[in-house]
């Protein structure tokens, strides 16, 4: 008889910690959108960065130019990937087509000055499904994060959406005959790097980057370097 009141102290803690773990808040909080950012200027992210936290998206990494974008988001599958168009090595229209091969459950949204209708019809066909003006970033990225995040679209208010969707299968914009491969070769070549620095930025022969700097200037019927150059600008590739 007195060993039955110690076997009963031995059993009366095991309820309350039961009740305790059940009752964690922390087991009930939900995560926001996970995002990885990419802007060529560190201050630009920084209050990015700051302007998301505050609305309570997770941004889980960072990126300079569209390689390290695409590299960070084949890597970590975030919920959403935010691309300044015109970003050195390789540009936002650009990398998010590799991120939407590479990762296609992450969307894209582009972060962009230019509103023509040209740069909208060309995002879209890239597979881009938010398209915001860095003028209004402060108002329109949470909401275009939160409504790309569910699947859904979300462009610049000042795009006309009827005018977008009635020429998705019209003849595209200025530049859609280039391959990504040839864009990319425009776009180092309008930074101003060598034929050399472009072989090695792409991993293949000096031959073989002539051939595609050759084959872009056909195509686009330019046949000097200052012409390229402009092309590139006016069609958002770099930035004056």
């Amino acid at each position: 008889m007195a060993m039955t009141p110690g076997v009963l102290r031995d059993a009366r803690p095991e309820a309350p910690r039961t009740r305790r773990v059940e009752s964690r808040p922390e087991a009930q909080t939900a995560r926001g959108p996970a995002v990885v950012l990419a802007d060529d200027h560190q201050m630009v992210r920084q209050a990015l960065r700051i302007l998301l936290e505050q609305a309570g998206v997770q941004v889980t990494g960072e990126a300079s130019n569209g390689h390290e974008a695409i590299a960070l988001c084949a890597r970590t599958h975030p919920d959403v990937a935010i691309l300044d168009l015109a970003m050195p090595i390789l540009n936002g229209m650009d990398a998010a087509r590799e991120i939407r091969r590479d990762s296609p459950s992450t969307a894209v949204i582009l972060l962009t000055a230019h509103e023509e209708e040209s740069f909208v019809l060309e995002a879209l066909r890239t597979g881009v499904t938010g398209y915001v003006l860095k003028t209004r970033a402060a108002e329109d990225l949470v909401q275009a994060i939160q409504d790309v995040a569910r699947g859904g679209v979300y462009f610049n208010p000042t795009a006309s959406r009827d005018a977008v969707r009635d020429s998705v299968g019209s003849a595209g914009a200025n530049g859609t005959s280039l391959t990504p491969r040839q864009r990319h070769v425009l776009q180092l070549v309008a930074e101003g790097k060598t034929t050399k620095e472009i072989a090695g930025v792409l991993g293949v022969s000096v031959k073989t980057a002539d051939s595609h700097r050759t084959s872009v200037m056909r195509k686009l019927g330019i046949h000097h370097t200052a012409g390229l150059v402009r092309w590139a600008v006016r069609n958002g590739l770099v930035q004056p």
